[in-house]
C-alpha cells in the first residue's frame, strides 16, 4: 500500500533549533564524515546561490542559510570562491508489462544531465520492451550525450506484495554505488524509486535548488511503530515469494503456522517510495553491523515488504535513527479509511496536487489528460523531450517562457536541451540552476517537516503497542 497523501506545509524553521538539532545528532554525523565521499564533507551544507540561473522571479531565502555543525568546534569551510555544486540524485523507475510508455515519459519529465537513472521493467514485460528502452536511450541526443540511464536488460521477477521488490530496489542501489565496475559509482547524494505511475510536480531545478540547502544525510521515509491490523495481517504470517527462486511468475503462497512479533528489532511500517540519502543506502548494501541483512532475511517472508525493510532498518539502526524525515514526498489520493489501491489522479485533482506542495505524486494512468498540463504549466516540457533547465542556457528559456504550451510542438520537433550536451556529456552549465514556482512549493513543505512541532516528534517515534 501507498503512503498518505502529503500535508501542506506551512510552519516556518526557528535556525537556533535546527543547530540544536544538529549537535545532538553528534554520532551520526561523525558516522557520515567517514563515509562520506572526498567531495562531501560540511561544503554540502553552504548555500548553493551562486548556482542559480537568472529566474523570472526572484524567490525568498531558504530556511538553512548558514552552515550546520555537528560539534562546538566548527569545521572549516571551502573558501567563497569555491562554492558546493547542486546535489545529485539517483532514480529507480520501474514498470511492468505495457508500462514502457510511461516509464519513458517519467524518464524525459525527470531527466537532468546531474542526475543518474536505472530502469527497469520486471520480467512480466516482454524482451522486446526492454530492447526497445534501450535503442530509445541510445538513440536519444539528450540522453545519449551524458550517458547517465541505464536499463537492466536481465529482468528480475517482481511479485506483487512480495519481498522481491525489495530485492530489486537494492539491487537498484548497489548498481548506483558500484557504478560502471570496479567500485567507482555514480557521484549522487540522494536515492530515489518511483514507479511507471509516478509524476514529478516540480522541475529538477526545483528539486535540487531546495535539497542543496540539506544536510545530506536525511532520509525521507514515512514511517510508524504504530503497525496496527498490520501485525495479524502481514508480520505474523508466513509467506513464500515464487519470483525469489522461480523462472516465471506466480502468486504468493502461504504456509500454516503463524510466528510472533520480533523482540530483536522493532517494527515499523510506511510508504514504499522514499528518498534515501546515500551514506543509508551504503549501509543497507554494505550492512557493516549485520543488521540491513538480519532484517532483510526477516522480511524475506513479510507481506508487502516495500512497505517496512527500509523503515524497520532505518529506526533500529543508531546511525540514522536520528537521520529520518518522516514524509514520502509524495501526493497521493486515497479513500478514508484508506484501501489496498490509491485513487488514480485525474484534471479534478489539479488543485490539490500543487497545494500540497509534494515534489511528486502517483498514480496516473497511461496518457492521463493531467499530465500534459503538468508538462505545460509546471514543467515546460514539451511533447517527447526532456523538462528543460538552467542546463539548457537559451533554450531552457525560450521554453519556460511558453514553449511547453505550444499547441505546433510535437514529439518530432527538434529538442532545444539536445545542443546543450551534444558531445560534450555534462558541461559547466548543469551547474546552473533556475527555480521557480515548484521551488517555493517544495520549501513550504520541507520547512513544515523540519518544524519543531513535526521533525523530532515523528521521528522513529516507537509506540507503546508494539
Amino acid at each position: 500500500m501507498d503512503a498518505h497523501a502529503v500535508p501542506r506545509a506551512a510552519a516556518a524553521v526557528d535556525l537556533r533549533w535546527l543547530l540544536s538539532v544538529a549537535a545532538g545528532a553528534v554520532s551520526a554525523l561523525l558516522l557520515l564524515l567517514l563515509a562520506a565521499s572526498p567531495a562531501a564533507p560540511f561544503h554540502h551544507l553552504r548555500p548553493a546561490s551562486l548556482f542559480l540561473a537568472p529566474s523570472r522571479r526572484a524567490l525568498p531565502p531558504l530556511f538553512v542559510e548558514s552552515t550546520l555543525s555537528s560539534s562546538s568546534a566548527t569545521p572549516a569551510t571551502p573558501p567563497p570562491s569555491l562554492p558546493p555544486p547542486p546535489p545529485r540524485f539517483a532514480y529507480l523507475i520501474s514498470g511492468s508489462a505495457g508500462d514502457a510508455p510511461m516509464l519513458r515519459r517519467c524518464l524525459l519529465a525527470l531527466y537532468h544531465p546531474r542526475n543518474s537513472y536505472i530502469l527497469h521493467l520486471d520480467a512480466q514485460a516482454p524482451d522486446s520492451d526492454r530492447a526497445d528502452l534501450a535503442t530509445f536511450v541510445a538513440a536519444h541526443p539528450v540522453l545519449s550525450a551524458a550517458a547517465n540511464v541505464r536499463v537492466i536488460l536481465k529482468a528480475n521477477l517482481v511479485t506483487y506484495r512480495g519481498p522481491t521488490m525489495v530485492t530489486t530496489t537494492l539491487h537498484a542501489a548497489a548498481a548506483f554505488l558500484w557504478g560502471r565496475g570496479a567500485g567507482r559509482g555514480a557521484d549522487w547524494d540522494w536515492f530515489i524509486n518511483l514507479s511507471a505511475s509516478d509524476y514529478p510536480l516540480v522541475t529538477q531545478d526545483d528539486l535540487m535548488h531546495v535539497f542543496s540547502k540539506l544536510p545530506r544525510d536525511l532520509n525521507f521515509i514515512d514511517h510508524t511503530s504504530d503497525i496496527g491490523w498490520k501485525a495479524f495481517a502481514r508480520a505474523m504470517p508466513m509467506i513464500v515469494d515464487p519470483g525469489l527462486y522461480m523462472k516465471t511468475k506466480g502468486e504468493l503462497f502461504w504456509i500454516p503456522e503463524r510466528r510472533s512479533l520480533p523482540t530483536a528489532f522493532k517494527l515499523f511500517t510506511g510508504s514504499a517510495w522514499m528518498v534515501l540519502s546515500r551514506p543509508f543506502v551504503e549501509y543497507l548494501i554494505w550492512g557493516w553491523d549485520n543488521l540491513p541483512r538480519t532484517v532483510l532475511m526477516y522480511y524475506a517472508n513479510f507481506i508487502s515488504s516495500p512497505e517496512g525493510y527500509f523503515h524497520t532498518v532505518a529506526c533500529n539502526a543508531d546511525a540514522f535513527k536520528n537521520t529520518t524525515v518522516n514524509s514520502d514526498l509524495h501526493f497521493i489520493s486515497w479513500d478514508n479509511p484508506p484501501m489496498q489501491h490509491p485513487h488514480y489522479l485525474a484534471a479534478g485533482d489539479w488543485d490539490r496536487m500543487l497545494a500540497s506542495d509534494a515534489p511528486f505524486a502517483r498514480k496516473f494512468r497511461r496518457d492521463e489528460p493531467v499530465l500534459d498540463r503538468i508538462d505545460a504549466d509546471v514543467l515546460s516540457r514539451r511533447p517527447g523531450m526532456v523538462a528543460p533547465g538552467a542546463w539548457c542556457g537559451a533554450a531552457a528559456a525560450v521554453a519556460a517562457a511558453g514553449g511547453g504550451n505550444s499547441s505546433s510542438s510535437s514529439a518530432s520537433d527538434v529538442d532545444p536541451c539536445a545542443a546543450a550536451v551534444a558531445g560534450r556529456g555534462e558541461s559547466e552549465t548543469a551547474l546552473l540552476l533556475r527555480p521557480g514556482p515548484g521551488a517555493e512549493r517544495l520549501q513550504r513543505l520541507v520547512t513544515w517537516l523540519l518544524s519543531e512541532q513535526n521533525f523530532r516528534p515523528r521521528q522513529c517515534k516507537v509506540a507503546e503497542a508494539n
